[in-house]
């Protein structure tokens, strides 16, 4: 075997599986291609070894980076760039991949033909055709790979900016038998595009490379894609440096303005300085550009906007209201407007706010439901857009048909997104009720949870008994995983000493549950648990109320329980309350927004 073919084969190996992905061809039978046993696809080292681009490409193939996600999610074709006779298949592919997983997009890094007479009969739809393929198989996989089938898009770096481009406006050009899987890709981004074929504006290596030495005026013209752009050329972020001495700016600058003239949506970033194939960038303002390129997506709804965790939580007796705190990791929390209150509470008996707990329903709205007081029968309710501004406050009386009802304590509410309605859940003890578990301990309360179901917070079902495990049970939070329902629990018994969560599983959100769990909490007392999903591993926050102290419990299976309480930071005096998540751009309208406080003016009378 040649040797450098060799090196090259096992240096792909140890790169596959360094990144964990794995290539697949693009063709059964290559189209237009020539045999030629003499041409053979190699490696170009760097002085380190180092494989840093590929030769004489043969055998099209996409190596696949899929995001870690269960939903349908964006993808992104990667078109490294080198001149059209190479390619930066490792800066301008391998880690470009690894920066679009990092934001949610599955991506591919296309290994395209490079244009060659040796191999091709017409090398100047060689690159085109095969992408055109990427296009076609991400589509024909999307449902197997977890992709939105309308959010593939494009990126392309120098003459892979051109294929990009090329691609963005000769998508419908037959140029193999295809099947009527749309070419089309719905965005492109291009990284210091070569646009053009012009003279004086074009990179000439990749115009001698594509089109051959003496090329007609007419392929020129064809293949100048700022020339291509009509109203159905795909949306398009370009980044380019002023100071790129070797694809002069222009190339973006046209283009743009070709995507203007046809109303298609179109940003465009040119730095002052970065030079030419600067890549995930070195130095200067250049740095910047995927950020650009992350908020232009979200901007266009290719990928959600980066979400933070929000948690909602009352101090003292909860007679100042509402509290927030946020964190960008599920660990350490900050609070909000100096851990003042965002909403006094109105209504109840005692007019407090304990226990809030906050969702964001299927309307968009955020809903919170807490406890009014010790001894009434109902709970708070008030909605907001922003966390900022509340609606007005209602006291819904959910067991005022009781009259035996000594309480509703820590209401919560879970969005049912089949029937697109709500269940509101609270704890209350009822007078004679359960006598089996009744007890002359903790002023006798023998709670069990109850619920009502509503779709507007207007009209309501009557209340039913949601789960009674036996015990005197409170504090009960439900998530969804799947198709199933969890049910994380506070045994209250006191004697013999519980005090501990549990959890118990359903298949309908309204029940029956399991059996409670063996306790998934320590030797401690812990109530008031919240819990979430984070990259895989629930994590339930609780309070440890004789600790004075929040703890949290973490697990992947949720059978297998590790205390991470000494991992966690909440601010201080955090009492009972719930996680959830909002958007970036929320959080930083809630830091900027700041408490309009009447402004107090003084007249001084002078006799």
């Amino acid at each position: 075997m040649n040797k450098t073919l060799f090196l090259s084969l096992i240096l792909g190996i140890t790169i596959s599986m360094y990144s964990q992905t794995k290539e697949i061809p693009l063709w059964d039978k290559v189209p237009n291609s020539i045999e030629n046993k003499d041409y053979q696809e190699v490696f170009r080292l760097n002085s380190k070894g180092e494989a840093t681009g590929i030769l004489k490409v043969i055998n099209p193939r996409l190596k696949v980076f899929l995001a870690d996600t269960n939903t349908n999610n964006a993808a992104v074709v990667i078109c490294p760039g080198g001149g059209y006779g190479v390619l930066s298949h490792d800066k301008e592919g391998d880690k470009i991949a690894e920066w679009l997983n990092s934001i949610g997009i599955s991506a591919f890094v296309l290994k395209y033909r490079l244009p060659s007479d040796l191999i091709m009969n017409d090398k100047t739809i060689g690159p085109l055709q095969d992408a055109q393929e990427a296009i076609r198989t991400i589509r024909r996989n999307a449902k197997e790979w977890h992709i939105d089938s309308n959010k593939i898009g494009v990126i392309g770096f120098s003459a892979g900016g051109h294929l990009a481009s090329t691609i963005s406006t000769h998508y419908n050009d037959n140029v193999y038998a295809s099947d009527e899987i749309s070419a089309r890709p719905d965005f492109s981004m291009l990284i210091y595009p070569v646009i053009s074929m012009e003279e004086g504006i074009t990179h000439n290596g990749s115009k001698v490379n594509l089109l051959g030495k003496e090329p007609s005026e007419k392929l020129i013209a064809k293949y100048s894609n700022e020339k291509q752009v009509n109203k159905d050329t795909p949306p398009t972020i370009l980044i380019h440096a002023t100071d790129d001495g070797s694809v002069p700016v222009e190339n973006s600058i046209n283009y743009y303005l070709a995507l203007k003239e046809n109303k298609v949506p179109a940003e465009i970033h040119i730095y002052e300085n970065g030079g030419h194939g600067f890549g995930l960038g070195r130095f200067g303002t250049h740095l910047n550009w995927p950020k650009a390129c992350e908020d232009w997506l979200i901007a266009n709804k290719f990928i959600p906007e980066k979400e933070v965790f929000m948690f909602s939580y009352f101090k003292g007796n909860g007679e100042d209201g509402l509290h927030l705190a946020y964190s960008e990791d599920g660990y350490t929390w900050e609070s909000l407007k100096n851990d003042t209150s965002f909403l006094t509470p109105e209504v109840g008996k005692d007019k407090l706010m304990r226990d809030p707990c906050i969702i964001k329903g299927g309307d968009g709205l955020y809903h919170m439901v807490w406890t009014v007081s010790w001894t009434d029968k109902g709970i708070g309710y008030a909605n907001s857009k922003d966390l900022i501004n509340w609606s007005e406050q209602q006291f819904i009386p959910v067991m005022q048909h009781e009259q035996k009802t000594r309480n509703t304590w820590a209401p919560e509410i879970t969005y049912d997104e089949v029937n697109k309605e709500y269940m509101m859940y609270w704890a209350s003890t009822i007078i004679g009720a359960f006598p089996e578990t009744q007890s002359t301990e903790d002023s006798g309360y023998n709670h069990r949870m109850y619920y009502t179901i509503t779709k507007d917070f207007k009209t309501f079902s009557d209340t039913k008994l949601l789960y009674d495990p036996g015990f005197n049970v409170i504090d009960a939070t439900i998530q969804r995983q799947n198709n199933k329902y969890i049910m994380f629990l506070k045994d209250e018994t006191k004697k013999p000493v519980q005090k501990n969560l549990k959890i118990a599983f359903s298949d309908k959100l309204t029940g029956p549950y399991t059996e409670a769990s063996e306790p998934i909490t320590g030797n401690y007392w812990a109530e008031g648990p919240t819990a979430i999903n984070i990259n895989g591993n629930w994590i339930v926050y609780f309070d440890k109320y004789r600790d004075h102290k929040y703890g949290a419990i973490q697990s992947k299976d949720l059978k297998t329980w590790k205390d991470i309480s000494d991992s966690i930071q909440f601010p201080k005096g955090t009492r009972h309350g719930s996680v959830f998540r909002i958007p970036n751009s929320l959080l930083i309208k809630i830091k900027k927004n700041r408490p309009n406080n009447p402004v107090k003016v003084y007249f001084i009378l002078y006799f």
